[in-house]
């Protein structure tokens, strides 16, 4: 049993579905691979300081370390998914981690999608925004706040494949061709595409819900379902359904808002619209500040997430979490990156911000915003590691470390 939890925190609870959390909380961290050693440490560091200053020691994290990935091989006898871990993720019910690593063409599947499989965390959510003195290629990339909840079960992600050539694709392919009639081209790798009305609806409710706690003006359905009518199509049609069933009094359609409204939305409203995918990319560009919250499915999520990190700063600071109704797991949304491993240099903000949002989340919001608050007067002294540094004129280029050292010195202040 490498897992200990520390004697002298208390792990939260549900209770009527909502968080217990206590002033000396349990939290799981997952170190994670290649940089995550370097990260992981340094932003252990500041969120103990933000929440030491915050609550004058009346509140402090009780980390408990958790394993899996490279670190979890060499204690489990190779195994990179230990169950001890699955279920301590379970049992402690918030938890944070690293970046993990995902073969490509082979190995084992993706630690990533295999935990949010097992556990069943069906929404990725990423929350947005810029932060002022970050690099950005927009003009005005301050416009943009949006929190993007991608389908984590279904979807081509869900991996129901069958490799050209293999029995199992022949199978497929006669039954398709012979029962049912299409057409493609012979020794095609085969995918299936699963989308459901009851994951639809449960990643549409998380996200109205959202909207609702944090006044947001409008969620939007992204989707290709001029193409794909019976998969995101129907996402879309679902997502209006359960909008309309379950948040008849909080929430407008787009067409409602112009044909009762006058074009004029309600202060006690929410306006549910819905964009084509390929559209919404433009859109984010174009007019960002249109938009508050995505509902999204899993291929779509993963693509705009990433394309709008890009936008507010680059993979290096976005955050993310991948929940259920009751199980939060934050994460590093970026790469392992092993030619940087150990050696202090990269970013630690995508799990910094991360970890912003995990405190939010337990309803620790004054520790949140002092990092919320200290990071941009960081940023604008130009102290920044080397992903920002080579970007601005004038840089002072610091060490991960280094970096944490001048965001707690900040935070002190």
């Amino acid at each position: 049993m490498p897992i200990k939890l520390p004697n002298n925190g208390t792990k939260i609870s549900i209770q009527n579905n909502s968080l217990n959390v206590p002033n000396n909380p349990i939290l799981g961290y997952i170190e994670g691979d290649g940089i995550g050693q370097d990260i992981t440490n340094s932003c252990l560091r500041i969120w103990d300081a933000a929440v030491l200053k915050a609550y004058n020691g009346e509140r402090k994290i009780h980390w408990a370390e958790l394993f899996m990935g490279e670190k979890a091989s060499k204690i489990y006898n190779g195994d990179y998914f230990p169950a001890e871990t699955l279920q301590a993720l379970r049992d402690l019910v918030v938890s944070i981690k690293g970046p993990l690593t995902t073969p490509i063409g082979g190995g084992f599947r993706s630690l990533n999608v295999s935990l949010r499989q097992t556990l069943d965390l069906y929404a990725c959510v990423r929350p947005l925004r810029y932060y002022n003195g970050i690099p950005s290629p927009l003009s005005h990339p301050e416009l943009i706040d949006v929190t993007i909840f991608r389908e984590n079960t279904e979807d081509v992600y869900a991996g129901i494949e069958y490799q050209s050539g293999s029995p199992e694709m022949r199978k497929v392919e006669n039954f398709l061709k012979q029962e049912m009639g299409a057409k493609f081209f012979a020794d095609s790798g085969i995918g299936i595409k699963p989308i459901s009305p009851f994951a639809t609806k449960r990643l549409v409710r998380k996200a109205i819900k959202f909207a609702i706690d944090n006044n947001k003006r409008n969620v939007t359905l992204v989707h290709k379902g001029n193409i794909m009518k019976f998969t995101e199509g129907a996402f879309r049609n679902w997502g209006y359904e359960l909008a309309k069933e379950e948040f008849a009094s909080e929430t407008i359609t787009e067409e409602e808002l112009y044909s009762k409204y006058n074009g004029e939305q309600p202060a006690d409203k929410i306006v549910i619209k819905d964009r084509i995918a390929d559209i919404m990319f433009q859109l984010m560009l174009l007019r960002p500040a249109e938009f508050d919250v995505i509902a999204t499915m899993n291929l779509n999520g993963d693509y705009l997430s990433d394309a709008i990190a890009a936008q507010v700063g680059g993979m290096g600071i976005a955050p993310g979490a991948n929940m259920n109704d009751d199980i939060a797991v934050f994460e590093a949304t970026h790469g392992t990156a092993p030619k940087y491993a150990n050696l202090n240099k990269v970013n630690p903000g995508s799990l910094l911000f991360s970890g912003v949002n995990m405190l939010e989340h337990i309803g620790w919001q004054k520790a949140a915003d002092l990092i919320s608050n200290a990071y941009p007067k960081v940023i604008q002294k130009k102290i920044v590691t080397y992903d920002f540094a080579r970007l601005m004129e004038g840089a002072t280029e610091v060490s991960t470390s280094g970096f944490a050292d001048h965001l707690i010195t900040e935070i002190d202040r």
